[in-house]
């Protein structure tokens, strides 16, 4: 007998495979295990796998509250300061083509997979992995990068109060040289004219006029500062903006979604009404035009260059949020019977339109900048920190009316942090309360035990070389790692509990199944994107640095550090998942992948059974 043998589910491993060929086999027969449901199993999961009978969860008070807080952590200051000069510079237009593409093949496949998973099973970030317990590990992963990437985002956001704070005069203080802060190299930017500048230095990069000295000496006091090793005090200004931001984050959540799902509606919607005021002021501003064109520029060429189409991937991931933990935390408020699809699609392409819509709140103002000093857009286009406090604030201090112009685009900065940061947050409580009871039971003692604790790591990036620990934290806390455990997540739900019985989940909540597209990029395109991703991170890779300054090589070594902290809790908790449960090798292999409510089931022997047919005679055998 010549048989081949296929294993065609996802959704059962088979104990054991039959020794000898099946009665009715033929020579050149080709047997595949097709996965047999147990009756015995069917009744427990349909009995397990309705809403569970433990104490009533919170829910949200409105489904809009749900909507806008998913939007509120989703745009995020990433949406400004780095989606439009991606767009800009990967050929402008041609960049939609990979970034779109991205979006429907992983983007909102993963940020789908994610609602699902939370709103089904109704729990935070790490107990959701009762459906299979060996990944548990990547819950605890995500959570400490939650908790990681709060101890630098609010800083950034304490520099967006500080700004707003120091907008308050007749005069902007970044607007000219002469201040305390300001050095003797001081140059008024009218000097800094485009046969100045030159064709090789752009005017973004320049660090003496008065916009940069203020965010550099002003703000951050780099000055004081000679590298990491050298970080000084903490600045007590940006401490109390801090603490403030602090403050705010903890009476949003301490109530738990009752009381964040109300702020949203002023943080969330706020930036939406905000860039469509600086949008229809900026296309008043001479240059404005320019500056659009440079932005929509379509050049098909770049597409050529496997930079673009890595930019793409990246920032598609980045911008929808997909792996912090946030998107299971939220979903898991909703009703049982909430359509999630309807709202990943809504939420996913509102983000998207966002990034593209702020594109040209940005560039109109940069086209104006470019005309006033006689220079090219490249010269004044640039991402980040230097675009949103450094070259657009000093494009609005030229404004009439320039301290309201400057209010209300701080203003906008806040709202925009503020939601992302509560959503991040709100991973780390709900995913540890709901793995530990006590901490349920004490929620406001133990939301302002994380908020107290995230401000004093955070105390570490507003000191004088502040900026240093912030670039490695940003770097390393979430960069691979977010990535690799968002791959973890996506092999263990398609692969390990299966395609067909997440679907099966979904059908139960909203009464139909998912179609072939959305099973296909869950099993094989998801994966296969993240895993690019993964490598293309690593492989990229390069030392630290900040601007000019290049970080010691020991820096490099604490931000690997960081990174594998996270990481390590896959292999670590699988590790003891394995030695913790009894029976035998095959036994405690079969508990570690099955899903808590089936244990019972390994107990008996009779899980994960398969059937045997022969492919193209139409023979069912009985059930192994």
């Amino acid at each position: 007998m010549n048989l081949s043998l296929h294993v065609v589910s996802d959704y059962k491993l088979a104990p054991a495979v039959p020794a000898a060929a099946p009665r009715g086999a033929e020579l050149g027969d080709v047997v595949e295990l097709v996965p047999a449901k147990d009756p015995s199993s069917s009744s427990a999961a349909s009995s397990a796998d309705a809403q569970p009978a433990e104490p009533q969860r919170e829910t949200w008070s409105k489904k809009m509250d749900f909507l806008l807080s998913v939007v509120g952590f989703a745009v995020d200051l990433a949406n400004v300061w780095r989606f439009p000069y991606l767009c800009y510079k990967n050929g402008g237009g041609a960049f939609l083509i990979p970034y779109t593409l991205f979006l429907f093949i992983a983007g909102i496949p993963l940020f789908y997979m994610e609602l699902a998973v939370g709103q089904y099973h109704r729990e935070g970030a790490a107990t959701v992995w009762k459906i299979c317990p060996v990944f548990k590990g990547v819950g605890y992963t995500v959570i400490a990068i939650a908790l990681y990437v709060g101890f630098y985002y609010n800083v950034i956001i304490a520099w967006a109060l500080y700004y707003l704070f120091s907008s308050f005069t007749n005069e902007l203080p970044w607007l000219k040289c002469g201040n305390s802060w300001n050095s003797p190299r001081c140059t008024d930017p009218q000097l800094l004219n485009g046969s100045v500048l030159g064709n090789e230095t752009f005017y973004s990069k320049y660090k003496i006029t008065p916009a940069a000295e203020f965010y550099e000496r002003g703000v951050l006091h780099l000055h004081e500062s000679k590298g990491i090793q050298d970080l000084g005090p903490p600045r007590w200004q940006l401490t109390l903006c801090l603490a403030l931001v602090i403050f705010v984050l903890y009476f949003s959540l301490w109530k738990g979604v009752k009381s964040s799902g109300k702020v949203v509606y002023i943080t969330a919607t706020l930036p939406y009404v905000v860039l469509l005021v600086l949008l229809i002021r900026g296309v008043t501003l001479p240059g404005a035009m320019d500056g659009i064109r440079a932005y929509l520029y379509i050049d098909l060429k770049q597409l050529g260059n496997p930079t673009v189409w890595i930019d793409a991937a990246t920032q598609i991931f980045y911008s929808l949020g997909a792996g912090f933990g946030v998107l299971i935390a939220f979903a898991s408020y909703n009703k049982f019977d909430n359509n999630c699809y309807r709202d990943a699609l809504l939420t996913s392409v509102v983000n998207c339109v966002t990034s593209f819509f702020s594109g040209f709140a940005i560039f109109s103002v940069l086209g104006y900048l470019a005309f006033k000093h006689g220079a090219k857009i490249e010269d004044v286009a640039t991402e980040g920190p230097g675009l949103v406090f450094i070259i657009y604030p000093e494009a609005i201090a030229t404004l009439p009316g320039s301290t309201l112009w400057a209010i209300i685009f701080f203003i906008m900065l806040l709202t925009l942090g503020i939601d992302s940061s509560m959503g991040g947050m709100e991973a780390v409580i709900t995913g540890l309360s709901d793995d530990f009871k006590v901490l349920k039971r004490n929620r406001k003692m133990f939301t302002t035990v994380v908020a107290f604790g995230t401000f004093l790591m955070a105390l570490l990036c507003v000191t004088n070389g502040g900026i240093y620990v912030l670039t490695l934290l940003d770097t390393y806390a979430a960069g691979t790692s977010i990535l690799f455990g968002v791959l973890i997540e996506a092999i263990g739900v398609s692969w390990f509990y299966g395609v067909d019985r997440f679907s099966e989940d979904i059908e139960r909540m909203m009464g139909f199944k998912p179609g072939l597209y959305w099973r296909l990029c869950w099993k094989f395109v998801s994966p296969a994107f993240l895993l690019f991703v993964v490598i293309t991170s690593i492989v990229t890779s390069g030392g630290l640095r900040y601007d000019d300054y290049v970080f010691p090589g020991w820096s490099n070594v604490v931000g690997w550090g960081v990174a594998m902290s996270s990481m390590l809790f896959v292999p670590g908790y699988a590790i003891y998942k394995f030695l913790t449960v009894p029976g035998t090798f095959k036994e405690r292999l079969a508990y570690c992948i099955t899903p808590e409510k089936e244990h019972h089931l390994v107990a008996e022997g009779s899980v994960r059974g398969f059937t045997v047919r022969i492919v193209n005679r139409k023979y069912l055998f009985g059930a192994i």
